[in-house]
C-alpha cells in the first residue's frame, strides 16, 4: 500500500478553495476510481491520465487506485486535476519522489501523448497560490497570465515529462516572473463625438470620480459614441486593479488575454440578456457581466428593454461593489466594482422633444415606458443627462471635439487628489466618508439643501448630489466644494 498526497485549486473566483489531491495504490483488481464529487470531465481523467503515463513511457500501476479529491463536499469540475492526478500516480507506486510535492501546487489538463494544454482561471488559482507560500505548476501557456501576480513563483511546462524531470531533480524548469509587453490600445476618441457639450462634461465628471451615468436622448444622438468612448478617458489602472480586473477575466469561458494587461474593461451585454448572465450564477457559480466588468465600464444599452427583475438585480452591486451567488448547495462571492453607463430613449418611439416634433406617443405610453426602470434603481445612478439631438449645422461643420488624451490628463489629475486625500474614489465614500470629505462651504450647504427640498429627493440622492460636486471640485482642482460645484451637480439629478 502507498499513497502519495498533492495539492492543487478548485475553480471559484480569486478565492480558490484549496483542493488536496490524494492517491492511494492498493493490492487487488485493477481499478481506477475517483471520488470527491468529481463531474464528468473530471472522471474522465480516468483515459487521459492512463494513455499519458503510457505514452510517457511510464509504467500505468497494475492494482487498484483511488483518486480523493478532498473536501468531499466541494463539486470538481474541469480538466485541471489530470496533472496533480498523473503527478500522484507516479509518486505512488515509487516512480517519482514525493518528498518536493509539498512545496508545489499542480494544475493543467493532458492530452493523451501527455503534453500540457492550458487551462482556465490560471491567475485566479495563481493569486491564492501565492498567498499560501507553494510555488505553481502549470502548463506554459498559461503561465505569462499566472506570472502576472507579483512575486509568485510560476513554473511552465509543456509536457508531463518536463514536471516529472523538474521533480526528480534531473531538468529544472524556468521559473516565470517576466511580465510580458502590452501594447496601447487604439481606443475611440472623444473627438470624434460633435457638439453634445454638456453630455461630454458629465462623462468627464463621472470618469474622474468613477460615477455611475445615465444617458437619456432621441436615437442617433451620440449616446452610444459616448458610452464607447468612457474607457478611453478614464484614468490609468493601478497594479492592484489591473490584477484584480484580469483574476476575474480569466475565469471566464474566453479566459484573460495577457495583451491586455492593464486595459479597462469594456461590457455591452444585449437587452436580452438573462438575470444569471449579469450578477453570476449557474450549478457552479461564475462571475457575470457585472464581475467581468471590474474596474472597467458596463454599458446597459436600451436600458428599459431589460427585464425588470434583470435590473433590479443591479441594486445591490452597485451600492456595495460586490455580489453574492447563493445556491442551495453552496454560495460565492464575486467582486464587482463596475462602473455603469446607461442609455435609454426618453420615450416608445425615442423622439420625445426632438426639435423636429416627431414623437406622437401619449403621456400615459410615456409614463409606461419610463416605469420600467424602477425608481430605487434611478435613484442610485449618480449622474443623468440629457443627449438632446444635434442640429445638421454641428453635424455638418468641421469643428472637432477635445480629445480622449486631453481629458483623461484632467480625470487622471482628479482621481489622484481623490485617492491621496481619502484612499478610494468619490462614487465609493461611505456616508461618514462624505460627511467629512465632501462637505460644502455656507452657501453650497445652503444651496443644496434648498434645491432638494424643492424637488423632494432621498437621503441617498443626497449624499450623491455631494459626491458629484466632489468630483467637480476636483477637476477644478479646488480643496472646497462651493455653491457653484454643487449647482452643476444638482443638474445631473434631474430623473430622481
Amino acid at each position: 500500500m502507498s499513497l502519495a498526497v498533492l495539492y492543487s485549486r478548485a475553480l471559484s473566483g480569486m478565492d480558490a478553495p484549496l483542493v488536496t489531491t490524494e492517491v492511494h495504490l492498493a493490492a487487488g483488481l485493477p481499478a481506477f476510481t475517483i471520488v470527491g464529487l468529481p463531474e464528468a470531465e473530471v472522471k474522465e481523467a480516468r483515459d487521459r491520465v492512463r494513455s499519458a503515463l503510457i505514452n510517457c513511457r511510464f509504467e500505468f500501476p497494475a492494482r487498484r487506485i483511488t483518486v480523493n479529491l478532498a473536501p468531499a463536499d466541494l463539486p470538481k469540475e474541469s480538466g485541471r486535476f489530470d496533472l496533480p492526478i498523473a503527478i500522484g500516480i507516479l509518486a505512488a507506486s515509487g516512480q517519482l519522489p514525493k518528498d518536493q510535492l509539498g512545496r508545489y501546487e499542480f494544475a493543467g489538463e493532458l492530452a493523451l501523448t501527455g503534453e500540457l494544454r492550458p487551462i482556465r482561471g490560471a491567475l485566479a488559482m495563481t493569486y491564492r497560490a501565492h498567498g499560501s507560500g507553494r510555488a505553481f505548476v502549470l502548463p506554459a501557456a498559461s503561465a505569462g497570465e499566472a506570472a502576472l501576480v507579483g512575486q509568485a513563483r510560476v513554473f511552465g511546462a509543456r509536457s508531463l515529462l518536463e514536471v516529472c524531470a523538474h521533480l526528480a531533480g534531473r531538468e529544472q524548469l524556468d521559473c516565470q516572473r517576466q511580465v510580458p509587453q502590452t501594447d496601447s490600445p487604439a481606443l475611440a476618441d472623444m473627438a470624434d463625438v460633435k457638439g453634445q457639450v454638456e453630455a461630454r462634461r458629465a462623462l468627464e465628471i463621472a470618469a474622474a470620480g468613477g460615477h455611475s451615468i445615465l444617458m437619456a436622448g432621441p436615437p442617433g444622438t451620440g449616446k452610444t459614441m459616448l458610452a464607447e468612448r468612457l474607457a478611453g478617458i478614464l484614468p490609468p489602472m493601478t497594479d492592484a486593479e489591473a490584477l484584480e480586473s484580469a483574476a476575474i477575466q480569466s475565469l471566464g469561458s474566453q479566459g484573460f488575454d495577457v495583451s491586455r494587461w492593464k486595459q479597462r474593461p469594456y461590457r455591452a451585454p444585449h437587452h436580452s440578456a438573462s438575470a444569471v448572465a449579469l450578477v453570476g450564477g449557474g450549478s457552479q457559480p461564475r462571475p457575470g457581466e457585472i464581475s467581468m466588468a471590474m474596474h472597467g465600464v458596463l454599458f446597459l444599452d436600451e436600458l428599459p428593454e431589460f427585464a425588470r427583475n434583470v435590473l433590479e438585480v443591479l441594486r445591490e452591486p452597485l451600492e456595495s461593489g460586490r455580489i453574492v451567488v447563493s445556491r442551495a448547495a453552496r454560495q460565492a462571492e464575486f467582486p464587482a466594482r463596475f462602473q455603469l453607463v446607461a442609455a435609454m430613449n426618453p420615450c416608445p418611439c425615442g423622439y420625445l422633444g426632438h426639435y423636429n416634433e416627431r414623437c406622437r406617443c401619449t403621456p400615459e405610453q410615456v409614463a409606461r415606458y419610463r416605469g420600467r426602470i424602477s425608481g430605487p434603481l434611478l435613484d442610485r445612478i449618480d449622474i443623468q443627462v440629457e443627449v438632446p439631438a444635434v442640429a445638421e449645422s454641428d453635424i455638418a461643420g468641421k469643428q472637432w471635439g477635445e480629445s480622449s488624451e486631453a481629458v483623461r490628463e484632467r480625470t487622471a489629475r482628479a482621481r489622484e487628489m481623490q485617492l491621496s486625500r481619502q484612499g478610494k474614489t468619490n462614487a465609493m465614500l461611505g456616508v461618514q466618508e462624505t460627511e467629512q470629505y465632501c462637505k460644502p462651504d455656507a452657501g453650497g450647504e445652503q444651496l443644496v439643501r434648498s434645491a432638494l427640498t424643492r424637488l423632494g429627493v432621498s437621503a441617498r440622492a443626497y449624499h450623491r448630489v455631494l459626491r458629484i460636486g466632489r468630483s467637480i471640485a476636483d477637476l477644478a482642482a479646488s480643496p472646497q466644494v462651493n455653491a457653484q460645484h454643487l449647482a452643476e451637480a444638482i443638474q445631473y439629478r434631474r430623473f430622481a
